[in-house]
């Protein structure tokens, strides 16, 4: 079975059981987007999903965010964790889109990644989900299930992002992140697929080698 016959198989499938996909982190517009995704590092989106109200409240745009201490930042987001160093960005980030970007979310990869805290993944989740354009983030659950069906070296997320986008159209990217997260987080586990028996359902579809 080639990459690509794989890769067909993949999108009906995950269409079929996905077929619409809610952003799972809660936001009010791109500013409050881009601080929900800063916190999701390393932490659930459910507990980041608790964590953001008490933050909106205070601020939920670039103006308000830059006035508050950033002591006060890290207590009210203690509970995602690296509770100092995401305080000390959101500040940062905050700072710099009132003083080079209007007080906008810069809608371009090089800008939004010269923010604090914004890395590569990150700005592509924000040109996705906050303004639609095309791309194909990599998290932990993409290059997973890319290595294990596989459609990439999985040799680095880097080089699992340019596999993809190769294998699938891109008016299907946006979708696809989604699904594929939400099928690594439900079916096709870290710890399952270690052999015949218990494989999932697309890993069986794609003859993937079990896991020894």
């Amino acid at each position: 079975m080639t990459k690509k016959e794989k890769a067909e198989i993949i999108s009906e499938y995950l269409d079929n059981l996905y077929p619409t996909q809610e952003i799972p982190l809660k936001f009010r517009n791109p500013f409050t987007f881009l601080i929900a995704v800063l916190l999701s590092a390393q932490c659930t989106d459910k507990r980041v999903n608790e964590v953001t109200p008490a933050l909106f409240d205070l601020a939920d745009n670039p103006k308000d965010m830059a006035k508050l201490p950033v002591e006060k930042i890290q207590e009210i987001i203690r509970p995602c964790g690296l509770s100092k160093n995401k305080a000390n960005n959101i500040s940062k980030l905050s700072k710099t889109l009132l003083e080079k970007f209007g007080g906008e979310v810069p809608q371009n990869m090089k800008d939004l990644e010269s923010l604090a805290g914004v890395g590569h993944k990150t700005a592509s989740v924000i040109m996705m989900q906050a303004f639609g354009v095309p791309t194909f983030p990599v998290d932990t659950h993409i290059h997973r299930l890319a290595t294990r069906w596989h459609l990439t070296s999985g040799k680095s997320v880097e080089q699992t992002e340019k596999d993809l986008k190769k294998l699938f159209p891109e008016s299907s990217w946006n979708k696809l992140h989604l699904q594929i997260i939400f099928y690594g987080r439900e079916h096709c586990k870290a710890h399952t697929c270690k052999t015949k028996e218990t494989q999932c359902e697309l890993c069986k579809m794609l003859k993937a080698v079990p896991i020894k």
